[in-house]
């Protein structure tokens, strides 16, 4: 069993001592990501514009695995406002449209109160064709 960890440069990561992502055989794992742009370490207010932060981060881990967010299998979105969710859905089908993963909305309180919404994914990244 092979396993590759991904970073994101994030001082969460080592502070917690967990990962952006985890490779483990062709499946790849992304951590709960939140709105925050690790260049500049700032968040948005708006939870629409932290949720596309957010993919655009789990998108850089799922790349750097070798993937990309069409090899989404499961995602989870964690809010501590479900009433904030419905903001999310037009950047949701933007990333997911044709993707379609098993999703699940959880509803609970996250680390930091300007925190909107924090995501996570499982991909499964399939190995290119050998050359017939």
């Amino acid at each position: 069993m092979t396993r590759t960890l991904i970073s994101s440069g994030s001082p969460f990561e080592e502070k917690i001592a967990y990962s952006r992502a985890v490779v483990v055989d062709g499946w790849v794992f992304v951590s709960g990501t939140t709105g925050y742009d690790y260049a500049t370490m700032t968040m948005p207010d708006d939870v629409a514009d932290q949720c596309r932060n957010a993919l655009s981060t789990i998108a850089k881990a799922v790349g750097e695995a070798g993937g990309q967010m069409s090899d989404v299998v499961q995602v989870r979105y964690i809010l501590p406002d479900g009433a904030d969710f419905e903001a999310c859905w037009p950047v949701l089908q933007e990333v997911f449209g044709a993707v379609r993963p098993a999703a699940t909305m959880i509803e609970a309180r996250l680390l930091d109160p300007a925190m909107k919404i924090e995501i996570e994914v499982a991909a499964k990244i399939t190995p290119p064709a050998a050359p017939a």
